[in-house]
């Protein structure tokens, strides 16, 4: 694994600048502007990754890109549902929604300023379903990937996102804290636990295959939940502003073993896991890193990334997005925020960010089809 990471590695330094010229980076660019799956089989995508060999990008065979394409034409609509789960130990209750699979067409649900292609409070459709759970980066919020979320249940998922309160807002007062570091994953925990004792349609969910998807903040409180144990003593800072965490106890990691494969990408405070922290993770992981995150000055690059795949005992199935900035993982904004917030909601030239969200929602699909494997029982 360690020579398979070093090549990616080493790939990932030979990236040109936004301003080179390679053939790599303008096949790469050339291959995100995607139609949509189904119109055509699944393709290969330039990229980096521990799994295929340096400069490739592994996506379904064909006979999974057909399972795959017939899956999504025939799944229901998304329906979805907003939660409150009540606080505990007089902390913050947790706001959020779930998507699932519905036999009721979807309507247009405005959520501030974004609209949701969904069906509002419709009956849950199938039994045994799957259960994968979303966290959102530093300020996100449960809508911040709406689309994966969307994606997954028109094929068959329950989907639940929540607003962390540590660093959601309105109150962003201890977003620097170290209480980032410990109570995202009790969080987490938190969300399993209300979806499988309390959520009224809880009897529909198959508890047995469990999933995570987690960018940025949201990646490192993946990475906890599914077994590591950050070491803050690396010196890391929480912020870009240059807080650090304080000492904290190993045992303050809430780990979550109901989880049995996770989605990363560009995951935050990638040098706290070393290979000590992440010895315990056993469960599959698909990694994805942005080609220009350390240009965001997010306390990312895609040399930590590398580094937390090089430090997991489990290879993972890793992805290095081209000519991507760390928030191209963020669904892609209606027209009247791309001006208003060029930072989260602006890409590069030549990066198509919902071109890329249909491959990447498609393989976020298929990783989660393949590792979280089971029968669908539909009404």
């Amino acid at each position: 694994m360690r020579h398979n990471m070093a090549e990616f590695a080493r790939t990932a330094a030979r990236l040109p600048t936004r301003n080179g010229n390679s053939r790599l980076k303008s096949t790469a660019r050339s291959r995100w502007h995607a139609r949509c799956v189904c119109a055509r089989a699944v393709q290969p995508r330039r990229a980096s990754g521990p799994n295929q060999g340096a400069g490739s990008m592994r996506f379904p065979g064909p006979f999974l890109a057909v399972a795959l394409c017939l899956a999504i034409s025939a799944a229901h609509a998304a329906g979805v549902q907003f939660i409150e789960i009540p606080p505990i130990s007089g902390g913050s209750a947790l706001t959020g929604a779930v998507w699932y699979p519905c036999p009721i067409p979807p309507t247009a649900i405005k959520v501030g300023h974004i609209t949701l292609a969904a069906s509002k409070d419709c009956p849950v459709a199938g039994e045994k379903l799957p259960l994968v759970v979303i966290s959102h980066g530093f300020g996100g919020k449960f809508t911040s990937h709406r689309d994966t979320a969307a994606t997954l249940a028109d094929a068959g998922f329950v989907v639940v996102a929540i607003n962390h309160p540590v660093d959601s807002g309105p109150d962003m007062s201890r977003a620097c804290t170290s209480a980032v570091l410990t109570e995202r994953p009790r969080d987490i925990g938190r969300v399993i636990d209300y979806m499988s004792a309390a959520w009224p349609d809880r009897s529909r969910l198959d508890l047995d295959r469990i999933g995570f998807f987690g960018f940025s903040r949201g990646g490192y409180t993946g990475l906890v939940a599914i077994g590591g144990k950050p070491d803050p003593g690396t010196g890391f800072a929480l912020c870009p502003s240059g807080e650090r965490p304080g000492d904290i106890p190993p045992d303050a990691f809430l780990n979550d073993p109901r989880i049995k494969a996770a989605v990363i990408a560009d995951p935050g405070y990638g040098p706290m896991f070393t290979p000590e922290s992440l010895r315990d993770v056993s469960v599959p992981i698909q990694l994805w890193a942005s080609q220009f995150s350390a240009e965001d000055r997010v306390g990312v690059t895609t040399e930590y990334v590398v580094s937390v795949g090089r430090n997991l005992p489990v290879k993972p199935d890793y992805h290095l997005v081209v000519d991507a900035g760390h928030f191209a993982f963020l669904t892609p904004c209606p027209a009247e925020l791309i001006a208003s917030l060029p930072k989260l909601c602006a890409d590069r030239p030549g990066f198509d960010r919902v071109a890329f969200h249909r491959d990447f929602d498609a393989a976020v699909l298929a990783f989660f089809r393949e590792r979280l494997p089971g029968r669908v029982t539909s009404d």
